[in-house]
């Protein structure tokens, strides 16, 4: 893979783009990478979906399950 040097970039710029890799939860390179790949119409790469089902259902907050009570194991079949 290529790499890719950015100079002089400005310091408000730089500290934009670390809030916004950090409201996407991921480093500041993924998300220049991902800034990039929009920008030339490459696909973005698959995300996790659990970890996307997670962020879409925080702000709703949990939910406590009440568990069953387990019944007792019954005697397996004879076949006498």
């Amino acid at each position: 893979m290529a790499n890719i040097t950015i100079r002089n970039l400005d310091d408000a710029l730089k500290r934009k783009l670390r809030i916004r890799a950090a409201e996407h939860g991921q480093s500041m390179e993924e998300e220049v990478r991902e800034i990039l790949r929009q920008a030339v119409g490459e696909a973005s790469p698959p995300r996790d979906l659990a970890a996307a089902i997670r962020k879409r259902m925080a702000p709703l907050g949990g939910v406590d399950l009440d568990i069953p009570a387990r019944e007792p194991v019954r005697e397996p079949p004879s076949f006498d």
